[in-house]
């Protein structure tokens, strides 16, 4: 009996070390035999911030189909990032969220969840389960500075370290997960390949945020949430807090262009009594901030066409932020990562032959395309946006989420068809179903609520803090 001749090597490069470039490298390890994760700066040993997130100071969850997305690539992801202190909140039973619309109620029926936790939480637990496996390693350090071969094919990625150095990284597939950015157009230009398409939309929404030392218990404690209402004649702002791990709130405010909030520690909480509610900034005086408050301007909603190129080189695909960046607002980024690498893993495992890759980029446009309809739909009617303006067709659409989400205010059948889409469980095409048209139609079951919906016990717990704030020191 003849002995079956030794498989080819197969090495994958995977440009940035994010928690997309993680996942990505996840998806494929399985299938090759070795993955090299370039990153540009160090890659913390612990849960700690990582140089070149800016948005990881901000608010950040997983939804149902993010997290369902990490546990299919890392089995127990998601376990072992509650035992790090993670929450697992389900939606709606413990929300409290003012839309424009009104309050949402809280249904005692959980039809998703997400996971709340630091960012960097987030990023170290996948980051260690997917280094675990020795098919995966990183070169921290070490930036990509062009890719390498034709408009045909790229066979690898050329380096630069820290000390200045420049070497060639051949690779049957490069993976660019370096975020917002990205050099890919670029590179792709020096090679010949052009006529990249994007948009670029901005409503001007600005982030500021700090973390709190929690008054309360933050075991089953709800996520609180105050959305924009871009029909208000005031610019738009909106906050939220989550719960996550080590007792901590995580809190941040947003606002649009004339009402920016600042980096002041002291402008922080009055700016939260300026939101539609002041439900933030009364469970804020409460709390211990535990940092300074910190800034940021990058909330553009920018995507990248790469399905459409034609050609389209074999051995390179493109997804997370360096692909599409959503306004942070909605809380999609990271699970829309996982889902698309869910999506790379899948043809990866079902073929390989010509145009793989470009079968690959165009699964993972189709796993961008809810959340980009969620993130664009919404921002294009504020009136402080740039980049694109609500033709009729949008303006319709969105009086008829509006109505939708009214529905929603006091009905659970109108509530699960907008959390189905939030969860990334569901398509927008879904809220057109004759059943949650019907929904709409008919309007809300229950009268709308005037205040936030605290249980007994969460009331309880916040008039005990009330009551000890009155009591004079000693």
């Amino acid at each position: 009996m003849s002995e079956e001749p030794p498989r080819r090597a197969v090495r994958v490069v995977v440009v940035g070390g994010s928690i997309a470039g993680m996942l990505a490298s996840a998806a494929v390890k399985d299938h090759v035999t070795s993955v090299d994760v370039i990153e540009a700066h160090e890659l913390p040993e612990g849960a700690e911030p990582r140089t070149g997130v800016p948005q990881a100071v901000h608010i950040h969850f997983l939804q149902t189909g993010g997290a369902e997305a990490i546990d299919t690539l890392l089995p127990g992801c998601t376990d072992r990032l509650l035992a790090a202190g993670a929450h697992r909140v389900p939606e709606t039973t413990n929300m409290l969220v003012y839309s424009p619309e009104g309050w949402y109620r809280r249904w005692r029926r959980a039809t998703h969840h997400v996971i709340t936790a630091s960012r960097d939480l987030t990023d170290f637990v996948v980051r260690q389960e997917v280094l675990k496996d020795p098919r995966v390693s990183a070169r921290p350090h070490t930036k990509a500075v062009a890719l390498l071969g034709d408009r045909r094919r790229v066979t690898g990625v050329r380096v630069r370290t820290s000390d200045g150095r420049e070497t060639e990284l051949a690779a049957d597939l490069v993976i660019d997960a370096s975020g917002r950015s990205s050099r890919a157009p670029q590179w792709l230009a020096q090679l010949g390949v052009t006529g990249l398409a994007q948009d670029h939309i901005d409503s001007g929404l600005v982030y500021a945020s700090r973390f709190y030392r929690a008054p309360v218990p933050t075991h089953n404690w709800p996520v609180v949430g105050i959305q924009a209402d871009p029909r208000l004649p005031q610019p738009a702002n909106a906050g939220g807090i989550l719960p996550i791990e080590g007792d901590r709130w995580h809190v941040s405010l947003m606002g649009a262009p004339g009402g920016h909030p600042t980096r002041d520690p002291d402008a922080f909480e009055p700016f939260a009594r300026t939101l539609r509610h002041p439900v933030l900034a009364d469970l804020l005086k409460h709390a211990e901030p535990l940092t300074d408050v910190t800034v940021t301007h990058s909330t553009a909603n920018r995507r990248y066409y790469y399905e459409r190129l034609t050609p389209w080189p074999e051995g390179l695909v493109v997804l997370g932020d360096a692909l599409a960046t959503l306004n942070p607002l909605y809380g999609q980024g990271v699970s829309v990562a996982a889902q698309s690498a869910v999506a790379l893993r899948q043809i990866l495992a079902d073929s390989r032959g010509p145009g793989w890759s470009r079968r690959a980029q165009k699964a993972i446009a189709r796993c961008v395309k809810t959340a980009w309809a969620l993130s664009v739909g919404q921002d294009i009617h504020f009136p402080t946006t740039t980049g694109k303006a609500p033709n009729a067709a949008d303006r319709l659409l969105h009086r008829y989420v509006s109505r939708l989400s009214h529905t929603a205010t006091g009905s659970f059948h109108s509530a699960t068809a907008l959390t189905d889409i939030l969860a990334l469980k569901a398509p927008p095409t879904s809220l057109v179903r004759p059943r949650v048209l019907l929904t709409a139609l008919v309007g809300p079951h229950h009268p709308q609520l005037d205040q936030p919906q605290f249980t007994r016990a969460e009331r309880d717990l916040l008039d005990a803090l009330e009551s000890s704030a009155k009591i004079p020191a000693e």
